[in-house]
């Protein structure tokens, strides 16, 4: 008998454990643990697994990773499926984001999906239409939920997990966008009738899904900065 009760407690052990660890199923719910196996630091704690233009991202003097101007910063190599965890902080007028599925970091904007970081606390970004808002699939699909990001100057979580064509953003541990790429089949018209920006020219049904992932710089003159960046290839 206890043969057969160890043999079950291993064995339900075990499925929860792939429940956990598996990538598959329902969205996440919070954040996760990136402190578990499987997790690295996405550039390099010295920036050493990092690729970006010298002398324009740096660690401030709280540790902060931080750009002197809008170029961005591109992880050393590719991902397809992931799961992404940082902390960003915005200033007054903050636009800038995180980038994924990049195959062309030269030429970016059109060749990648963009998971919009903003203070929508400024004019400027409260008034623009929400599929520019912090949270969303940039120019494409607004966050489900607005106002959960952070005032300037506090900190902020995102987690966003790529599975194939979906995307999970999970911010301030909520989750607030879900994307199915498979639907953003026209460069013009998103699928809620909504315009697409003329410089995103390209359907995102038709981006590869294995690409570099980036973060973008000081952007419009306005500071981000980030820290705790880890990942974790699925």
């Amino acid at each position: 008998m206890k043969k057969y009760l160890l043999v079950a407690i291993l064995v339900a052990f075990t499925h929860s454990l792939i429940a956990q660890t598996s990538p598959t199923g329902l969205p996440p719910k919070g954040h996760p643990n990136p402190t578990g196996p499987g997790w690295k630091s996405l550039f390099g704690t010295d920036l050493s697994e990092a690729s970006f233009p010298k002398g324009v991202w740096s660690f401030d003097d709280e540790g902060a990773l931080t750009a002197t101007a809008d170029k961005a910063i591109w992880s050393s190599i590719p991902y397809d499926n992931f799961i992404l965890d940082l902390l960003f902080k915005t200033a007054d007028g903050t636009n800038s984001g995180v980038v994924i599925h990049a195959s062309d970091t030269t030429n970016w904007i059109p060749n990648s999906v963009e998971i919009q970081i903003a203070d929508d606390y400024a004019k400027q970004w409260a008034e623009s239409p929400t599929n520019w808002q912090c949270g969303a699939f940039f120019g494409h699909q607004a966050a489900t939920r607005q106002g959960v990001v952070k005032k300037p100057g506090e900190w902020n979580r995102y987690t966003i997990t790529c599975q194939d064509k979906m995307i999970y953003v999970v911010l301030n541990n909520q989750l607030v966008n879900t994307i199915d790429l498979a639907k953003f089949t026209s460069a013009k018209t998103n699928p809620d009738g909504s315009n697409v920006p003329e410089w995103l020219s390209k359907p995102p049904a038709e981006l590869p899904l294995r690409g570099f992932i980036g973060l973008q710089g000081k952007h419009a003159g306005a500071p981000i900065y980030f820290r705790n960046i880890k990942i974790k290839p699925l």
